[in-house]
């Protein structure tokens, strides 16, 4: 029987290789719309490079901009900032992220404050706890 420490060592591993999977996967179909080949040492590479950017760098990064703006949670908001350097991917972010909040139902946030428009127009006053 596994203990929790060799559980959290073996997802780990499953998704790493997952990542590096599926970055093989998008850079074969990206060669292959561009009419290109890519050789497999530079495809491990490029996999390889993918994952330690993001579990090193970027996750960092993100963690960095959701403390700084004061959560303790990453949001798309952090996301789209982490790509600042490159406007296509920031562009490209932005408009999924755009695509998603139009998709998805109204927040729990959202219908909170809508409900304390509610009681405004009602004459509920809330007093906090101070």
């Amino acid at each position: 029987m596994e203990t929790g420490r060799e559980e959290d060592d073996t997802a780990t591993e499953l998704l790493s290789d997952r990542f590096r999977l599926s970055t093989i996967s998008i850079a074969e179909a990206e060669a292959k719309r561009n009419g290109m080949e890519i050789s497999e040492p530079v495809m491990t590479c490029v996999a390889e490079l993918a994952f330690k950017y993001t579990t090193e760098q970027l996750a960092k990064d993100l963690e960095l901009f959701a403390q700084h703006a004061g959560r303790k949670s990453v949001n798309t908001e952090d996301v789209i900032l982490s790509a600042h350097r490159n406007e296509h991917l920031a562009a490209s972010l932005t408009s999924f992220c755009n695509d998603l909040k139009t998709k998805e139902p109204q927040t729990e946030r959202k219908r909170k404050k809508a409900s304390k428009k509610e009681d405004r127009d009602r004459g509920v006053v809330h007093i906090n706890d101070a």
